[in-house]
């Protein structure tokens, strides 16, 4: 009885101590998880606000070209610090792989990211931290040899061939994460001997037509671009554009053939059966550009066009005049920012469809011109947004549909 007299004070004392030890843990356990949250936020916030820094005149500058400006800002940045391609080394760089002959002319997009690739941070020796494998064959470069057609297909058939054999890295996605690129229906017409890297590898090509079995949501629309430009970059300067409407050039489509007929005698559109005679004068069609509101792109064999980055580059509102056309970097750029789309049919009432935009909105699409002139624009080495890094950026959300 007294034990049990003498034990009841001590239980009572105890309880206390005990109440007041549990508090204090959970007490510091709250503080511990409200101190971890707190780190973790911020450790998120810095570690992704460093990759990209975005100044209040960079946001006014992309705020009206981008379809969404701050996915485009993030994943840009993601993209610049972490995308890896594995180029293969195999082929004879003598022969036909490795870098086209030239950087100049039709096929300079396909010469500069050639060698753009191998200037750039997203080269990687190592193939295991690859995002995408390069397949550096030109078939620009073949056809400086004089090869056929027939010849080509063989080529590049035997060539994809010997890298599936001897790399694993094909079948593992059947080629999924594979790409290659061309600037001409030469590289297009070679490729398709081989059925697997048609459907399966993405084709980064000038031509994205249904008609070459281009896929929008796997391929990728290369700019074809015309460089060295023969005069610099135009823009600001609306008042010197006193000509509605400007085309020149060979009539080798049936889009072309009408455009002349129709127009061809029109006083306020400019509108050439050929281009200009360089016997008139020097640079007579660069400079055209520079005077004209609004530039005719009409498809001529293909559905590209070099006219459309022509026009970009010197000021001159784009008019593309096609059914389809899957435009270069559709899916980040709106076009309808910068350019007029219309379709052919739209060809016989081209004059009053450009009169009928207000002069408000040719500023405002004269004036999204200009800020987008960088995407169209290739150097070497290559320049942060410029073309090769506009191609690399489609590219790497292209990757994120790949399943291992």
């Amino acid at each position: 009885m007294s034990l049990g007299k003498q034990s009841q004070p001590h239980s009572q004392s105890s309880s206390p101590m005990l109440f007041s030890l549990q508090g204090s843990l959970l007490t510091l356990a709250i503080f511990t998880l409200l101190s971890f949250t707190y780190f973790s936020l911020n450790s998120v916030h810095f570690s992704s606000s460093p990759t990209i820094h975005i100044s209040a005149d960079t946001n006014e500058q992309f705020s009206d070209i981008y379809h969404s400006p701050e996915v485009f800002r993030l994943n840009f940045a993601e993209m610049e610090a972490k995308f890896k391609v594995y180029i293969y080394p195999d082929g004879d760089p003598k022969t036909y792989y490795q870098t086209p002959r030239k950087l100049t002319g039709k096929y300079a997009s396909e010469g500069y990211f050639f060698q753009n690739i191998r200037e750039s941070r997203f080269r990687t020796d190592d193939p295991d931290q690859a995002h995408l494998f390069f397949i550096p064959i030109s078939c620009h470069k073949m056809r400086g040899k004089n090869t056929t057609y027939d010849e080509m297909t063989v080529i590049v058939r035997d060539y994809v061939e010997s890298l599936i054999f001897k790399y694993p890295y094909w079948n593992r996605t059947l080629g999924a994460d594979h790409f290659f690129v061309t600037c001409h229906d030469v590289g297009v017409r070679a490729t398709e001997g081989f059925p697997l890297l048609v459907k399966n590898s993405i084709r980064v090509v000038c031509s994205p037509s249904y008609d070459v079995g281009f896929i929008p949501h796997k391929d990728v629309a290369l700019p074809q671009v015309l460089q060295p430009f023969a005069l610099p970059a135009g823009g600001n300067d609306v008042e010197n554009r006193t000509t509605l409407g400007f085309w020149a050039g060979h009539r080798n489509s049936k889009i072309r053939v009408i455009l002349a007929r129709v127009w061809e005698n029109d006083t306020e559109l400019y509108i050439l059966n050929n281009r200009i005679n360089r016997a008139e004068g020097n640079l007579l069609y660069q400079k055209k550009f520079y005077n004209t509101k609004f530039c005719i792109c009409p498809g001529g064999s293909q559905v590209n066009s070099a006219r459309i980055t022509d026009s970009i580059h010197y000021g001159c509102i784009p008019v593309i005049l096609s059914n389809y056309y899957d435009l270069p970097f559709n899916d980040i750029l709106d076009w309808r920012k910068f350019a007029v789309i219309l379709t052919e049919k739209d060809v016989y009432n081209l004059k009053q469809s450009l009169k009928d935009i207000p002069y408000s909105e040719f500023l405002t699409l004269h004036k999204n011109l200009v800020k987008v002139q960088q995407h169209f624009q290739w150097n070497s080495p290559p320049v942060k947004y410029d073309a090769f890094h506009m191609v690399m950026y489609d590219l790497w959300l292209r990757h994120h549909v790949i399943k291992y």
